[in-house]
């Protein structure tokens, strides 16, 4: 069921009124903002940067993880929600690249940022019926990526030391 209300700004309906969408159609829709928002954070972090890593290279996962966030928002209540193996790969991925655990968590930190930003400036189209419930849900998913890619990362870091390396 798609619900329009006359709006300054925002995605607009066909008679110009704002769509209200859920927290998962908003994110999907800005996906690309997501990224570029998030990167804009990243480049603005010393202890980010001090790795040089291309644009592909540093944001080439987020479009994994956010579709696990968006998928996950769609779940029905009560549905278990499965293991990002994107947030794996990302934690070997970044192992390989030399990021501390500190930094990890710092990237996972700012994409929370950048989605609950983008959540902001999309409030005219927010269905607020859900937000809360949603932000819950964005939170846990973003936390359970970050554990899976901590899981992976220290298991890099022990077959290194088990291999005397």
């Amino acid at each position: 069921m798609i619900k329009s209300v006359q709006s300054a700004g925002g995605a607009k309906g066909s008679n110009g009124a704002a769509t209200i969408e859920s927290v998962a159609d908003i994110l999907d829709r800005e996906l690309k903002t997501v990224i570029k928002d998030w990167l804009f954070l990243v480049e603005r972090q010393p202890d980010l940067t001090c790795i040089p890593l291309s644009f592909d290279e540093r944001t080439g996962h987020l479009p994994k993880l956010l579709h696990d966030v968006i998928a996950r928002l769609k779940l029905d209540v009560g549905v278990v929600a499965p293991i990002s193996a994107a947030a794996g790969h990302h934690g070997d991925l970044r192992y390989r690249q030399g990021y501390t655990v500190a930094m990890v968590v710092e990237e996972s930190r700012l994409l929370q940022v950048t989605v609950f930003t983008t959540l902001h400036k999309n409030t005219k189209n927010l269905e607020f019926s859900t937000l809360l419930p949603n932000v819950v849900t964005i939170a846990d998913e973003v936390d359970a990526q970050l554990k899976q890619q901590m899981l992976r990362f220290m298991a890099a870091d022990a077959a290194k030391v088990a291999n005397g390396k």
